[in-house]
């Protein structure tokens, strides 16, 4: 598939989901789709075949990040997930950089921590970062109770975000611990399972459930941290 056509495809799934991007934004995520294509077929990153750039594999990988960044960064001025306009995010479970890079993309100020314990998987996630020429970004080859043992790390970022790993409570429980007071854990879903997951317990609340990609029938659920 050539640039124009993946550009072309792009757009329409965009469009598709009432979405815009500009075009700044558009060749980068079409740079970091052709990486990722070139890096997975030696390293698995992800489950999907890239090649032909299938509608479900852009809809999965870029346009539910994209629509998640509408409700971070609140479209048009009017914010869903009042986080500000230079929040600190960490990402748990990166794989192979969705949603946390095109989140980035799409969002360019804010401060991003991607965390992936395969060592393959962060050497791409750091090869991507320095190719797209993305700021602010760190990538640890960890698991995230790891980093719950550097102090400097609880109560720092405004947002956690979190796909393609089994949220269970214990994980929500350690979680909760990098939020400042006031933090979302931004929990991506799939069409099946429940809103939100087991046993939500203070300081942790439910906050609200938000439509992703209708295609996928995939939601963004949100707690937040109190006091």
């Amino acid at each position: 598939m050539t640039a124009r056509e993946f550009h072309d495809r792009l757009l329409k799934r965009v469009k598709k989901a009432g979405l815009s991007v500009d075009p700044r934004l558009a060749e980068a995520l079409a740079a970091y789709y052709f990486l990722l294509e070139t890096w997975n077929r030696k390293v698995n990153l992800t489950a999907f075949v890239l090649a032909d750039a299938p509608d479900e594999a852009i809809d999965r990988l870029l346009i539910e990040p994209l629509a998640a960044a509408k409700q971070i960064h609140g479209g048009h001025g009017h914010a869903h997930v009042n986080i500000g306009a230079r929040p600190r995010v960490l990402d748990i479970g990166s794989g192979g950089g969705s949603p946390a890079i095109p989140l980035k993309l799409a969002i360019p100020g804010m401060t991003l921590r991607m965390v992936e314990s395969k060592t393959r998987k962060s050497a791409f996630l750091r090869e991507a970062v320095r190719q797209l020429g993305l700021a602010d970004v760190e990538v640890d080859t960890a698991r995230a109770e790891e980093l719950l043992t550097k102090p400097d790390l609880h109560e720092s970022e405004d947002v956690v975000t979190i796909r393609a790993v089994r949220v269970e409570h214990a994980l929500v429980v350690k979680l909760q611990a990098f939020l400042r007071t006031g933090g979302r854990i931004l929990l991506f879903r799939a069409g099946t399972g429940a809103e939100t997951p087991p046993s939500v317990v203070p300081p942790l609340v439910y906050e609200a459930t938000f439509p992703l990609v209708e295609s996928l029938r995939s939601r963004l659920v949100v707690l937040r941290k109190m006091l």
